[in-house]
């Protein structure tokens, strides 16, 4: 040890070196900066992010340093490789599948039908991640993509399936799923006229089914369909914008974001 000492004392001398040569069992602490620096390459390095963007990509470490890719260039920078997992479950089911549908809709702000191009069978395309197909008359599938959002949109669908099943009459079709969109419509529209009473007081429907709100003489017209505010009060109008907004959000499909 004292001879590698001296020798890397004379290799290094230019530099003011200082080499320790600790005891046998003797115990020594050494900090190294907290502060890492990873280096962007492939695809993400092909364009500089803008101030406050969030990228998203892969950290990959080798060795001492660290290299930020694109989930695509992982096989090209490195000899690991990324896979895709398709998952599939079966439910028991008997029913319309149009209730189904119906039911989703207010669950989910996005739920698209179509036919599967191979069976010819009706799906559904829930959030843009979990596809529902009829599979049989007595039963349906789901297959959705391995990730954490697509795992809980698919757990509520099936708990909703099965809560359908032990529910909803069996001999339910188009008609009666129409007919209960209607009663469901209606209802919707007496709470939201009753919450808007109990905010304003003097609540009428007026015309093409417009409500009309009257506050000491300030008059604000309220568009149920698109939620604009007609009033020449400027207090009073956003007053009313913003409480049919909350009133709105409680009511009506929550929307679903990716983080």
């Amino acid at each position: 040890m004292n001879r590698l000492k001296q020798k890397l004392m004379s290799q290094f001398s230019d530099r003011n070196t200082k080499v320790l040569t600790p005891k046998n069992c003797q115990s020594v602490e050494m900090y190294f900066s907290s502060q890492k620096m990873a280096k962007t390459i492939g695809k993400l390095a092909q364009k500089t992010p803008e101030v406050g963007k969030t990228v998203g990509g892969l950290l990959v470490k080798k060795g001492f340093t660290y290299q930020f890719m694109s989930p695509e260039d992982l096989h090209v920078f490195s000899q690991l490789t990324t896979t895709n997992i398709t998952q599939r479950i079966t439910v028991p089911y008997s029913g319309a599948f149009s209730v189904i549908h119906h039911r989703l809709k207010r669950l989910y702000e996005s739920v698209e039908q179509s036919v599967d191009e191979e069976s010819g069978v009706p799906t559904l395309q829930v959030h843009e991640c979990v596809t529902v197909k009829l599979e049989s008359e007595k039963h349906i599938s789901l297959h959705w993509p391995s990730d954490p959002l697509s795992d809980m949109v698919s757990d509520s669908i099936v708990a909703l399936i099965l809560k359908i099943s032990r529910n909803v009459p069996k001999l339910m079709d188009e008609f009666d799923v129409l007919k209960m969109e209607e009663e469901n419509k209606k209802k919707t529209e007496k709470v939201m006229l009753a919450l808007l009473i109990s905010l304003f007081g003097d609540v009428k429907v007026g015309e093409n089914g417009k409500l009309i709100i009257n506050i000491d003489g300030n008059v604000a017209v309220l568009n149920k369909e698109s939620g604009e505010v007609e009033c020449e009060n400027e207090g009073l109008k956003e007053r009313v914008r913003a409480a049919f907004q909350r009133i709105q959000s409680s009511v009506k499909p929550i929307p679903l974001s990716a983080p």
